[in-house]
């Protein structure tokens, strides 16, 4: 039975990380064919408010306790940090950023949770190592959105800018919901958690007109069915397994993503958008995805001393 448990573990523990490695890697390209025809804020909102209702649905009719009133109120914070701020963010940039370089802005999760985690949630104190990671990653940004001359390879200042505040979010997100008190079950906790984004990203597009610019009859099929798959792919699929992970893992283990994301997004980038990576955006990537490969590859070795002491 114990063998069964933990292979059982284990194939989770795998198709979690495939989800949240793979799948959300591609949400990038996706997002970008989606907003061709569909406003940013409309997008992450219905895709989210589509996954989260049946999801919740279906789990009451299974017997599922309801949320608490104190549980809706948890998951509107953390769905309010890590979908509207993190993906309405990324949604809207995509406007003037490359799918693939938003994946690349967005990998600096696990340096922004590093920081914050030590700084504001008494987490593992900051080593060289992660002190040295740290400054690589942000070396890399600023490298990435540095302008110099014409700036003719640089980032565009606003959409930049909304990259790193979506990933600043995501990160505050992240290390809330272990902290705040959520539903036991975690497909309640993240179907509420996407009710509720989705509805302050709803809300968002009608304050700034959004709606205004969605006629559905000028959608292309090309947008709905990005639409489809950001719903299933991205927002049930892998949403749900980045909600598990951040149970069953250390949310810095659980961001290990962010170093896998940007391959996938280049890759899908370059093959169907015509995306290319300059010579200095290619050396900004490289700083950042090793700096986050630095940061799990200390935090790793800090875990193994660790246990090793206590046994």
């Amino acid at each position: 039975m114990d063998q069964r448990t933990s292979e059982a573990s284990r194939i989770s523990l795998i198709a979690a990380f495939a989800a949240v490695y793979i799948l959300w890697g591609s949400t990038y390209f996706a997002i970008r064919v989606g907003i061709e025809t569909i406003p940013p804020f409309p997008l992450a909102g219905s895709r989210h408010l589509a996954a989260g209702i049946p999801m919740l649905a279906w789990m009451l009719l299974r017997g599922a306790p309801a949320p608490t009133w104190r549980e809706w109120r948890s998951a509107a914070i953390v769905g309010t940090l890590l979908l509207a701020g993190g993906n309405g963010l990324v949604t809207i940039a995509e406007r003037s950023v490359p799918s693939s370089l938003a994946a690349v802005l967005i990998a600096t999760v696990p340096l922004w949770m590093t920081g914050l985690d030590a700084a504001l949630f008494r987490g593992p104190r900051l080593t060289p190592a992660t002190i040295v990671g740290l400054a690589a990653g942000l070396s890399g940004v600023g490298l990435l959105v540095w302008r110099s001359g014409d700036g003719a390879d640089a980032l565009e200042p606003w959409g930049a800018a909304a990259l790193l505040i979506a990933a600043l979010s995501w990160s505050f997100g992240s290390l809330w919901s272990r902290r705040l008190p959520l539903p036991a079950s975690p497909f309640v906790a993240v179907s509420a958690e996407m009710i509720a984004g989705g509805a302050v990203l709803l809300a968002i597009a009608g304050l700034t007109g959004q709606w205004g610019e969605f006629i559905p009859a000028q959608v292309s099929t090309r947008s709905w069915t990005a639409l489809v798959y950001l719903t299933i792919a991205g927002s049930i699929l892998g949403f749900t397994a980045y909600i598990w992970l951040l149970r069953h893992v250390t949310p810095v283990a659980a961001s290990t993503y962010a170093f896998v994301n940007p391959v996938v997004a280049v890759f899908l980038g370059a093959a169907f958008a015509g995306e290319r990576l300059t010579v200095r955006s290619a050396i900004a990537s490289a700083l950042v995805i090793g700096a986050v490969v630095v940061l799990h590859g200390s935090r790793w070795l800090a875990s193994r001393r660790l246990a090793s002491r206590g046994g």
